[in-house]
């Protein structure tokens, strides 16, 4: 057989976050669609993608690393992603001259364009005969997947360049949107993880206008997206999703059991003078009082976050007001970010930049008071049974995840000597053990 008839094989970086793992999907279902092999090795591929994170510096750091490594191994590397854009994309060529084409995100035609350029399909390749499945490549595990509802977002966050990365918020037909949950659910999907930029925003660049789905009329908006996401018997868990008031509809859907009671909710600080320095949207929302009502309403809802210390200006008195802030909401799963300056962010002219050693002090006290937290609320589900969602089993046992756990941030479910099951199935258990992050317990018996 000539190079001509061989099937061409891609290789895939994905870095970042889940944003831009959807966005790595979303190629290699096309790359597939016109005739390539997906591989899993730099030896077997004709050509590697790199999909680059530029959101902080130890991200780019990362981004580059990776590209060096396939440019080792491999030598054919297109890269794509957030740092294929302004000064990140001339850091890229500096560093690795030969790369053979550098897009920014989203940029899926061009990606796709470059790999026809540096490898041609094989012309005489049917795309029907090598089977898709419907609901495309995907690089999670059969059991979970990430549906994005939207690219981009209309906020300007200081310490933040996504919107000039990514663009102003575009929010996709609420129609397509659905469609692809129905086609992941068909093939095995038993989660819907919902992420966005801006979960609240969704439809808002759309006037919430009106598509179809079934046949029926459905509103391009968040709480329209859940009522209809809840039909399919699924886990459903948001993600990115701003305290905008709206957000108080959705606990009718999670208290009658049609989503998961999750909110991934970016709070980032709770000192209003550090979130105005942030320009931090909804900052002045009474969340504490929001969070209670919440659980009146749902008292399982589970509240995971992410904060920012040691930002510029921030003083011993806004640290401590967060401090606080986290005593008092009780958030259950929380993540915790020193500041770190972003080129081209906002945040970078402010006064006041706090020392690094500072920020570490900081931030390992913001993570005990956190730690001290999780681990009473864990402590409190023992004896509990709770819905697992297996994700692993091996010879020691089966891993999941509760409704209160996304995968990748969250915290486990451990099953320690119990293999009676798969990734993919539910199972009824008991909790038994817990420290500051994960749980352990045993199996319901159900007999």
């Amino acid at each position: 057989m000539s190079d001509e008839q061989k099937q061409k094989r891609v290789g895939m970086i994905s870095l970042g976050c889940p944003k831009a793992l959807v966005d790595s999907e979303r190629i290699l279902t096309q790359l597939k669609l016109d005739g390539y092999e997906v591989v899993p090795t730099y030896d077997e591929a004709d050509v590697v993608v790199v999909n680059t994170c530029g959101f902080i510096d130890d991200a780019k750091q990362e981004s580059l690393d990776a590209i060096g490594e396939a440019m080792r191994d491999n030598g054919k590397v297109i890269v794509t992603g957030c740092m294929g854009k302004g000064g990140d994309a001339e850091r890229i060529r500096a560093a690795h001259p030969d790369v053979l084409a550098v897009t920014g995100p989203q940029a899926y035609e061009e990606v796709v364009g470059a790999v026809h350029e540096w490898v041609p399909p094989n012309r005489e390749h049917n795309a029907f005969v090598d089977l898709v499945p419907p609901q495309g490549v995907k690089l999670t595990p059969r059991h979970y997947a990430y549906l994005k509802i939207s690219e981009g977002c209309n906020h300007s966050c200081t310490f933040c360049i996504i919107p000039d990365m990514r663009g102003k918020l575009v929010s996709r037909p609420v129609g397509e949107v659905l469609d692809e949950a129905e086609r992941l659910v068909a093939a095995g999907t038993k989660e819907l993880l919902v992420i966005s930029q801006d979960t609240s925003a969704y439809g808002v660049d759309l006037k919430y206008r009106t598509g179809f789905w079934n046949g029926r009329p459905v509103k391009t908006r968040m709480l329209d997206l859940c009522t209809a996401l809840g039909e399919m018997g699924v886990w459903t868990r948001l993600h990115y999703v701003y305290p905008y008031p709206h957000v108080d509809e959705l606990m009718p859907l999670m208290a009658d059991g049609k989503i998961l009671p999750y909110l991934d909710i970016p709070f980032q600080h709770a000192s209003p003078d550090v979130l105005k320095r942030m320009k931090r949207p909804a900052h002045a929302e009474n969340t504490l009082e929001r969070i209670l009502n919440w659980r009146r309403q749902v008292p399982e809802l589970a509240l995971r976050s992410t904060f920012i210390v040691g930002f510029p200006g921030e003083t011993e008195r806004d640290f401590e007001l967060l401090l606080e802030w986290l005593q008092e909401a009780e958030l259950d799963r929380v993540g915790c970010f020193k500041y770190s300056p972003v080129e081209g962010a906002r945040a970078n002219e402010l006064p006041d930049h706090i020392t690094p050693e500072l920020q570490q002090e900081r931030w390992e006290r913001f993570m005990e008071t956190q730690q001290a937290i999780s681990a009473r609320k864990l402590q409190r589900r023992i004896g509990q049974q709770l819905r697992v969602l297996i994700d692993e089993v091996d010879e020691e046992g089966a891993i999941g995840r509760s409704y209160a756990d996304a995968p990748g941030i969250d915290g486990q479910v451990f099953l320690n000597g119990f293999s009676g099951c798969k990734p993919g199935d539910f199972v009824d258990v008991t909790i038994e053990h817990a420290d500051e992050y994960d749980l352990w317990g045993a199996p319901v018996d159900n007999r």
